[in-house]
Order: structure tokens, then C-alpha cells, then sequence
């Protein structure tokens, strides 16, 4: 069950349409995980700065059970979530930084339960 965090200085106006939808397809994709468990937020006019600098940017945390759990996973997901969002955003790499977290199950609650349960 992955999750995407995605804040960027960017006005909502300059994102295109759908991009959360957008990240959704492309990170079940990247991360081979069903689309209806990934969960995506785009937070968008955000104060921002990045590398000392306040030009636009963007951060996108990605937090997941099982694939983002070491370096040469995340070497492969990083350059293809740097694909995506250099071409949604229109921002070069060096204005955009992404986070891996690894979870495990117990670290997510679902239906009244945790995931370890179901």
C-alpha cells in the first residue's frame, strides 16, 4: 500500500489536469503495485525552498511496504519517478528531490485493523 506525498511551490493553476491521477498510474507502475492501493496527495502553492533557493520546486515523499526498502530499489524508482515529474512539472532535476521510506505492515492501520491482519 504505497503512499505519495507530493508538494511542490508550483501554483494548482501550473499543475496539469489529472495529476494526481496521473502519479497514481505511473507509481503502480514504477512500484508494481496495484493501482487500487496506491495513495496519492498533491499539495500545490506551498512556501517552499529548495537548495537555498525559492525558485520552483518540488519534493515527493514515497513511503511503501517491501520496495523502497533499499538502495538499489529505490536508484531504479528514482530515476523513473525523476522521468515523471520532470515532464509533468516542467521542473529540472536539480529542483526536485524525492524521500524513500520504508514501512512494514503494522505501521498501517486499514479497516478497523492493521495491514499485518489482513
Amino acid at each position: 500500500m504505497p503512499f505519495l506525498e507530493l508538494e511542490t511551490n508550483l501554483p494548482a493553476g501550473r499543475l496539469p489536469p489529472g495529476l494526481a491521477q496521473d502519479l497514481c498510474a505511473a507509481a503502480a507502475d514504477i512500484l508494481g503495485k496495484p493501482a487500487e492501493r496506491v495513495n496519492v496527495t498533491v499539495r500545490s502553492g506551498l512556501p517552499m525552498v529548495l537548495s537555498g533557493s525559492g525558485e520552483p520546486c518540488a519534493q515527493l515523499a514515497v513511503s511503501s511496504i517491501g520496495v523502497v526498502g533499499s538502495a538499489e530499489q529505490n536508484q531504479r524508482h528514482s530515476a523513473r519517478f525523476f522521468d515523471f515529474l520532470t515532464a509533468q512539472l516542467g521542473l529540472g532535476t536539480e529542483r526536485i528531490v524525492i524521500r524513500f521510506y520504508p514501512l512494514e505492515p503494522w505501521q498501517i492501520g486499514k479497516n478497523r485493523t492493521v495491514m499485518t491482519f489482513l
